[in-house]
């Protein structure tokens, strides 16, 4: 074994040590490809192909594919945005620490129908079926990940793949995300573990695909710095952000042991994943013929496909501090209405159990056409939760369907889908979707795409009074489904470095949180437009300007606040120099215009609505060196350069701090450093 093998499975095997504890999220069988395809899409990945690291020795042919698939990606090496390898997407908002609460700054509303515990504001840092790659490689393939931030902030990752038969290839994949924060109780700790196995008869009838997913969240919760003075601009005392005082938490020690997290208020979200897919083939056989080989083919015209899917989730806010910290006792009677003495415990949670059976016969018109067939199935959802008032449990059957059809020319590509959950608990959800996408150019680079969707939904389960997180005891009504039709459409154009997109939304009973905890449903039928433009502007022979723009409004009265205009925009340095070295280095500038930013309830874990407080931040300016050598990429990233500023008193510093939400500052200064290494055993 060369000394590569030996330092890759050392690392493994420390990783297999960490303690970890599993969870999951509920799998979605509708159309997983197509969600997988635009996460890649927006995050810019499959722009650069990964095809060899050394002429000599570490040739390696490597691609994968989603579950729900069959077209066939490389892996992505370009180093111009950093985005693509941090958790945080470049539009969303956060609490003020990476691993916290996020959402998108962008109107996004929920389109998924059937069951939804409604946890949300911790996706970004979860893995899930939609995401998962299976690999096929020639050689085994590593990716170690490291990233330290400020104040230590930690990023620990692998990913190893090889397959163990030409035809059976296995995965292991895991990620630590640990920030201990600027602000007092804002530590976090994240733990992402993920097993795939695919496996492919020998016969090329038989397909096996099957994953263990665990997602074991923890974000301690601070509700915010307090309001009684103005500590942002109190830089003679407060400097140092982490002596603000905070509503929940305060006298919790700074702690930077990435290894052990002590959260004693905040939330904490387990998920557990077991999946396995099996598909069978009926079909011609078929051989390719060399001058030295013969290669066997299959042609499928039937396809049978069984899904078994269990995920166990427990989804808990809890407050051990109210003894060390009184001012949590007053913050939940203030905003809350709970009354509890200093020193007891605060404690909600609810367990789930979700058991999928899904059954789908495929039709392939086209024998030598995988990209085109019609696709009919049924499955079967059995749901178990236990919450402080009790158990119940729930029950699903779904019909769903979907024609697709990329042409053998790939100038067309047709997507109709849809399923019905048509009896159980959500009984009389549906989802239609219709899409056209043509493409152009030799290379069929370009496209054109226009489409539509209408969603029947049940609000989730938290808009259910059986939750224990249902807090808001003035209803006696329930809620009616949501209807949501979405028209969709964008153009890109690689000649031109152009992509324009516009998305419009017809929402009735529109459902959301105000006041901490209390819920609401907005009856009436509104709208709203969301266009966006990306353009790549070449300023010189090795500087281009990536400009995003984005513009939003809504119409009618409905509780629904987002900034008019918000742009991202990044002027860089960039090519290739010196054989090797991929280099892009510049600004990155993000602004958006001031709204009122929605507040932020720590026990329900939700992004309320409120028209009190405005948001008013000026531009976010950051400095960045990204390049690559090889199978080695670095990042190196100075940001929130706009907080500087000179006081009286306290001379300079970054402390202009910009704010996320009501009570949540971004901090000062950041600086981060990664590296992505790459290599083949």
């Amino acid at each position: 074994m060369t000394l590569k093998g030996k330092l890759t499975y050392l690392l493994l095997a420390f990783c297999f040590m960490h303690p970890f504890k599993g969870m999951s999220q509920q799998p979605n069988f509708k159309n997983l490809s197509r969600v997988g395809q635009n996460l890649r899409s927006l995050k810019g990945g499959g722009n650069d192909s990964l095809h060899h690291r050394n002429r000599n020795e570490d040739s390696i042919t490597i691609y994968d594919h989603y579950l729900d698939s069959s077209r066939h990606y490389k892996l992505d090496s370009s180093v111009n945005d950093f985005t693509t390898r941090f958790p945080i997407p470049a539009t969303n908002i956060y609490l003020g620490n990476l691993g916290t609460a996020s959402k998108p700054i962008l109107f996004s509303p929920t389109l998924a129908v059937g069951w939804d515990h409604g946890f949300h504001s911790l996706d970004i840092y979860k893995w899930n079926p939609a995401s998962i790659m299976f690999f096929n490689t020639t050689r085994p393939y590593t990716e170690l990940t490291y990233l330290l931030g400020s104040r230590t902030e930690q990023i620990l990752g692998v990913i190893h793949t090889q397959n163990i038969k030409p035809n059976w290839n296995a995965s292991f994949r895991y990620s630590l995300t640990n920030s201990p924060g600027f602000f007092q109780n804002q530590n976090t700790n994240h733990n992402n573990l993920l097993f795939t196995s695919w496996y492919e008869g020998k016969k090329k009838r038989y397909n096996n695909y099957f994953f263990v997913l665990g997602n074991h969240l923890q974000a301690a919760e601070n509700g915010g710095i307090r309001s009684d003075e103005d500590y942002l601009n109190n830089n003679l005392v407060y400097k140092d952000r982490f002596n603000i005082p905070t509503n929940l938490g305060t006298g919790v020690p700074y702690s930077t042991n990435f290894f052990s997290t002590n959260i004693q208020t905040g939330t904490r979200y387990r998920e557990f994943t077991v999946l396995m897919r099996q598909q069978y083939d009926l079909g011609k056989k078929d051989s390719l013929v060399t001058d030295s080989t013969v290669i066997p083919l299959f042609y499928p015209r039937v396809r049978f496909e069984h899904t078994i899917s269990f995920t166990g989730a427990k989804y808990q806010y809890f407050d051990y501090n109210t003894a060390g910290a009184p001012s949590d006792t007053q913050f939940y009677h203030v905003n809350y209405g709970i009354l509890i003495n200093p020193g007891d415990t605060l404690y909600y949670r609810d367990f789930w159990k979700d058991l999928v059976n899904d059954f789908s016969i495929y039709q392939f018109p086209d024998a030598k056409n995988l990209q085109q067939f019609v696709k009919l199935g049924a499955a079967f959802q059995m749901l178990k939760g236990e919450f402080a008032s009790g158990n119940s449990s729930f029950y699903n059957l779904i019909f769903h369907g979907e024609y697709r059809n990329k042409t053998r020319n790939q100038k067309w590509d047709v997507e109709l889908y849809g399923s019905l959950y048509s009896a159980g608990f959500n009984s009389g959800n549906y989802d239609a979707h219709i899409s056209l996408k043509r493409f152009v150019g030799k290379k069929k680079q370009g496209y054109a795409e226009i489409g539509f969707e209408n969603i029947n939904r049940s609000p989730s389960f938290l808009f259910d009074t059986r939750s224990s997180f249902y807090l808001d005891k003035s209803l006696t009504s329930g809620f009616n489904k949501e209807n949501s039709s979405h028209i969709f459409a964008s153009i890109y154009q690689p000649s031109l470095r152009l992509r324009l997109s516009g998305d419009y939304y017809l929402i009735s009973n529109y459902t959301y949180f105000t006041g901490y905890y209390k819920l609401r449903q907005y009856e009436p039928l509104f709208n709203f437009l969301l266009v966006s433009a990306q353009k790549v502007f070449r300023l010189g022979r090795h500087f281009n300007w990536y400009a995003d723009v984005y513009l939003q409004q809504k119409t009618g009265d409905v509780p629904l606040n987002v900034p008019l205009v918000f742009t991202r925009n990044r002027i860089a340095y960039e090519g290739n120099f010196f054989k090797n070295l991929n280099i892009s280095t510049g600004f990155e500038i993000k602004y958006h215009t001031s709204y009122k930013a929605d507040g932020y309830s720590p026990i329900l874990g939700q992004f309320f609505y409120q028209d009190s407080v405005t948001i008013s931040n000026g531009p976010n300016i950051a400095a960045f060196l990204q390049f690559r050598i090889r199978g080695f990429k670095a990042f190196i990233r100075a940001e929130n350069l706009n907080t500087a500023e000179i006081t009286p008193g306290s001379g300079f510093g970054f402390t202009n701090n910009s704010l996320a939400a009501p009570g949540y500052p971004y901090p000062g200064l950041q600086i981060r450093v990664g590296i992505w290494w790459s290599f083949v055993n």
